[in-house]
């Protein structure tokens, strides 16, 4: 499993598809510069320390960001409450990416959770 991985994933998209997520890409791997790119149940994951803390995927009317727990979003509710999401997946526009604040603070829950102190 390899950052290539991803590249073709990204690669076979439509746009503007590919440029949204491209960018989560490049946020995720901005705030979590050590993350190892993979694909995970078929889709692009960043694992950390061999636990997976993000992921993202491509719908036909859609994009998801996956934070492959299903207990992460209930603790950012008020943030997540114009968003359609279910417990593993956070949908948005295919043209529109996430705020990096927003995907920094999922991160950093994810985390939190997978490394509790």
């Amino acid at each position: 499993m390899s950052a290539s991985e991803i590249d073709d994933y990204l690669e076979q998209l439509d746009e503007p598809k590919r440029t949204t997520l491209s960018r989560l890409r490049k946020t995720i791997l901005d705030l979590v510069p050590d993350a190892e790119q993979c694909i995970s149940y078929g889709v692009p994951a960043f694992k950390l320390r061999g636990k997976t803390i993000a992921g993202f995927a491509a719908f036909k009317n859609h994009l998801s960001y996956l934070p492959h727990s299903g207990s992460a979003f209930p603790e950012l509710e008020d943030l997540l409450s114009s968003y359609a999401k279910s417990s593993g997946a956070l949908r948005f526009d295919v043209d529109t990416p996430l705020p990096r604040e927003l995907v920094e603070k999922l991160i950093a829950v994810r985390i939190r959770q997978a490394f509790p102190e």
